[in-house]
């Protein structure tokens, strides 16, 4: 069978970053997804569609076929007070280089990585991880099947069930980064989890 619209899909990738694998799946530890759905970077899901259990894959996305350019709009001073937690600012959270959850407008969940800090304010980067970085996907299709009546309506996880505040993380640790683009990977040894969205 075929990749295509509707389809579970498992492969195992290696996500290559700078010379550096950053993430990865095994086949034992696969990841998974119903092709269509916009669980992937378009350009990633794209490009295996139509391969079947047994194919390899080897792609190179540029930023704009990613995550995106690092947006400047998109690193933000707050006050410390942001980040007071009953009335006492966590200081031991402000430290560059930390990740910190932060919520956005719309109540979803957005990763922020301390830039600064200053006596009176934090300088945040909300950028997404891979926001200007150059991603090389390497991997091996497993299976593909059709998905249930009760996937296509719940999600291969729940997902449409349950959501994360990022719409939808497939149970995983709710990072949002994603091997693709935001709800995928995460669970395998994936600080950064880089594929689905």
């Amino acid at each position: 069978m075929k990749i295509g619209q509707n389809k579970v899909v498992e492969f195992c990738y290696e996500l290559e970053v700078d010379g550096q694998v950053v993430d990865h799946t095994t086949k034992e530890r696969p990841l998974d997804y119903i092709h269509g759905t916009g669980s992937l970077l378009p350009k990633l899901e794209a490009h295996i569609e139509g391969m079947e259990p047994g194919s390899r894959f080897d792609i190179t996305l540029a930023p704009a076929d990613a995550y995106g350019e690092i947006d400047p709009s998109r690193i933000i001073d707050l006050p410390k007070a942001a980040f007071e937690v009953n009335g006492e600012v966590r200081e031991d959270l402000l430290v560059p280089g930390n990740t910190i959850p932060m919520m956005n407008s719309m109540g979803g969940v957005i990763p922020g990585v301390v830039l600064e800090v200053s006596e009176d304010s934090v300088k945040m980067d909300l950028n997404h991880q891979m926001a200007g970085k150059t991603l090389h996907f390497t991997g091996e299709v497993l299976t593909v099947r059709e998905a249930t009546e009760k996937e296509l309506t719940e999600g291969l996880h729940g997902e449409y069930v349950h959501s994360c505040g990022c719409g939808g993380c497939h149970g995983h640790d709710g990072d949002c980064g994603g091997c693709g683009g935001g709800h995928c990977g995460e669970e395998h040894d994936g600080d950064c989890g880089c594929g689905c969205h």
